[in-house]
């Protein structure tokens, strides 16, 4: 990462190559300024000098990025330069470069960077940081230190700086052993000028923020070799199981890639694949570069890493099309300084009298020693012709030089002149345009400044209108809240009072249906009495007429046989109050009693011990599974169990017992029966009632067999109606009522 001595690393090379290709376009100190949000803000030129203003202002001076004192440690790592640069970099463009440290230790994000002030009473302990999501889908470390830099001296100062708190411990394998991943992080924000060239455009979407991060993973460890113990056990661990997410998903990377599946990568897993997800996801390229142990005993973990290394060889992540830059005019920079240099060039050239005048004086000088010298003007004789017209011929050529000058000084006054009347119209034309220009502009701002006036009034009506509607909205959505509470109550309250009246409508339905029935048996049964002991009365009258007859119609000379007559007499009464002889056919037909659950599959369970009794105290149900001992095949065919059991009641009758019970499949397989109602049946013997009657009581004959036989029919025209309850437990015993039925 670092490299050797004499030798650069990673770091200083990248470092050296961003330098070297913006140099020259960086832009001065805070006019870029990163937001909480992973984002960047450009500053106007006025709150940037008051940044830096500040920063001045700080009690510890600054001293410039080129005399910073480098620790002697990493002065030679940075010292080799290979002066390699980016030719395709835009030049219309201004730079910045930040730069941020962080650590990965226990699976817990540290920003080696972050000043903590020192307490040597209570020393605080760095606090961790926390991974979020920005709007573009990136992940960043909220609240991490993050350093405008403007030299490679200057960055690698700063990562200095936070090596020196990267946790290192000695291990058996390695004397200053690397426990967190370190991840250095290198931003680059650039943006376009204005169509002038001179300023830096302030609007946000067309700053452009790239990102580059240096990782420095921790080794995988073996603990056998290592003979890691406590806190250097735990670290071990944590960076094994953040290496094994790493290779995780982009194993699943590659077999999304190769099989066309759509597996989730488990980037959540760890905070090393979660801070670098959208890399992987085709945001960013990645690049891995492997450090191998030429020693022997690491042969096996060389290998694993290789095979690693390899698999990432062919992993392939579809990337977004980059988004085209603010398209101006390419050139502006270089176009404006020309201009600036040319209009500095001119305003020399007009505005600088000195200069000419020092050249006008450098000609005449450079004139004047080009005219001939006088010659000596004495004559010492009369008779000498040659010394006055040399001197006349030297002082016509003196003459005439100095014609030359005149002329040439009038014309370059006339040359001047001229120049001062273009510059001057020219800069009252261009001051006239400037004006016109200027009141333009005055008049434009003028109606903006209606406009938005205007606008903030009519944004104010709006915000009255909105907030007024807000509260109607309000009010209105709290009346239909309780209106429709009110509705559901009501609602819930017809439904309650129809279903009742819909139950005791069923249920007078019931009693009407019942009471109907009950009282027509009634009246049938005491018609048909009725008519019975008619008929039987009717009977006994004829037979007494028949006997009064025979008596009355009976010869007298067989007188002295009235004993023997007077027995047969009384066998014949006694015969005519005796019931008449039973016919050959039953005058009921036998029937069962019918089961009310004939419609369920039942098992029939009759121990051998039962007596038939063949009554309707027998019960019979159809189509049921009638078994001597309950056995699991007959339960598993049935849902409905029913036992008979029969006892001697006090009087001295059979009383019938039907125990019934629902069957139901265990969790085991097998069947188990939970009993719900028990049947309680009785029968009494006709004459019953005469054995209980008292004997000191003498009837009449006739009046006793009338009796007899009324009674006989009143008792054998007696059946037992039960009455089985619903939703009853096991030992709950159904009581038997006596009614009368039809004969």
């Amino acid at each position: 990462m670092t490299g050797s001595p004499g030798d650069g690393g990673l770091l200083p090379r990248c470092l050296d190559m961003i330098f070297n290709s913006i140099g020259p376009f960086q832009a001065k100190r805070f006019v870029f300024k990163l937001d909480d949000k992973n984002g960047v803000d450009v500053q106007c030129e006025v709150d940037a000098l008051l940044e830096r203003q500040k920063r001045d202002a700080m009690p510890i001076p600054k001293t410039p990025s080129g005399k910073r004192q480098i620790d002697p440690e990493f002065a030679d790592m940075i010292s080799v330069r290979d002066h390699c640069k980016v030719e395709e970099v835009e030049e219309d463009n201004v730079y910045s470069v930040f730069v941020s440290y962080i650590e990965i230790y226990n699976n817990y994000i540290y920003d080696l960077l972050e000043e903590i002030p020192f307490d040597p009473i209570k020393p605080k302990p760095p606090q961790s940081k926390v991974l979020r999501e920005d709007q573009n889908h990136n992940m960043y470390v909220i609240g991490c230190t993050e350093v405008e830099v403007k030299s490679t001296e200057e960055a690698f100062e700063v990562f200095w700086r936070g090596q020196k708190k990267r946790r290192i411990a000695n291990t058996q394998l390695n004397r200053e052993s690397s426990r967190s991943h370190s991840v250095f992080m290198i931003k680059l924000a650039q943006a376009p000028l204005d169509a002038d060239g001179d300023n830096v455009l302030q609007e946000r979407e067309q700053i452009t923020l790239s990102q580059m991060s240096l990782v420095d993973l921790a080794g995988s460890e073996r603990t056998n070799r290592t003979k890691a113990e406590g806190n250097r056990l735990r670290e071990a661990g944590n960076i094994n199981q953040s290496l094994m997410t790493l290779r995780t998903c982009i194993e699943v990377l590659r077999e999304n890639q190769m099989y066309g599946t759509n597996k989730m990568v488990p980037y959540r897993d760890s905070k090393l694949t979660h801070l670098f997800k959208n890399y992987f996801d085709g945001e960013g390229k990645v690049r891995m570069i492997v450090c191998v142990n030429p020693k022997a005993e690491d042969y096996e973990e060389s290998l694993q890493v290789m095979r690693f290394a390899e698999m990432t060889q062919e992993v392939e992540v579809a990337r977004p099309v980059d988004k085209p830059l603010f398209g101006l005019t390419p050139g502006r920079r270089f176009r404006n300084q020309a201009f600036k240099d040319e209009l500095s060039r001119k305003l020399e050239i007009r505005g600088g009298p000195i200069s000419g005048e020092t050249e006008e004086q450098s000609v005449t000088e450079m004139l004047l020693q080009n005219f001939p010298p006088l010659p000596s003007c004495e004559l010492l004789d009369v008779n000498d012709d040659q010394t006055l017209p040399r001197l006349i011929e030297v002082l016509e050529k003196r003459h005439r030089m100095r014609q030359m000058l005149s002329e040439e000084f009038t014309k370059n006054v006339l040359a001047f002149k001229t120049m001062l009347q273009e510059f001057d119209s020219s800069i009252v034309s261009k001051e006239n345009y400037a004006q016109g220009k200027l009141t333009e502009k005055e008049k434009m701002i003028a109606g903006q400044k209606t406009e938005i006036e205007r606008l903030e009034k009519k944004t104010k009506t709006l915000e009255y209108k909105i907030e007024i509607l807000e509260k109607t909205t309000t009010i209105y959505e709290e009346d239909k809240r309780n209106l429709q509470q009110e509705l559901e109550s009501k609602s819930q309250k017809l439904q309650r009072q129809a279903s009742d009246k819909r139950r005791l409508e069923a249920r007078l339905q019931g009693m009407v249906t019942e009471t109907t029935m009950k009282w027509e048996k009634e009246c049938e049964r005491r018609v048909a009495a009725k008519q019975l002991e008619m008929q039987n009365k009717l009977w006994v009258k004829d037979e007494k007429l028949k006997q009064l007859k025979a008596i009355v119609t009976e010869p007298k000379n067989e007188k002295p046989e009235r004993p023997s007559r007077e027995k047969d007499r009384e066998k014949a009464f006694q015969r005519s109050v005796s019931p008449p002889p039973a016919p050959t056919a039953p005058p009921v037909r036998l029937r069962h009693r019918r089961s009310r659950s004939a419609g369920e599959r039942w098992v029939d369970h009759k121990p051998p011990s039962n007596v038939p009794t063949e009554t309707v105290m027998q019960p019979h149900v159809p189509h049921a599974i009638t078994v001597a001992a309950a056995n699991e095949k007959a339960l598993a065919k049935c849902d409905k169990y029913m036992l008979t059991h029969q006892e001697l009641a006090s009087d001295g009758e059979i009383e019938t017992k039907l125990i019934k019970g629902d069957v139901y499949r265990t969790r085991g397989g097998g069947q188990a029966v939970q009993f719900t109602d028990i049947e309680t049946l009785k029968q009494e013997s006709p004459t019953g009632r005469k054995r209980r009657s008292s004997p000191s009581s003498p009837t009449p004959p006739e009046d006793a067999a009338e009796s007899e036989w009324t009674d006989v029919e009143t008792r054998c025209s007696v059946a037992v109606e039960m009455r089985a309850g619903s939703n009853l437990g096991p030992g709950y015993q159904h009581h038997a009522q006596p009614k009368r039925r039809k004969p």
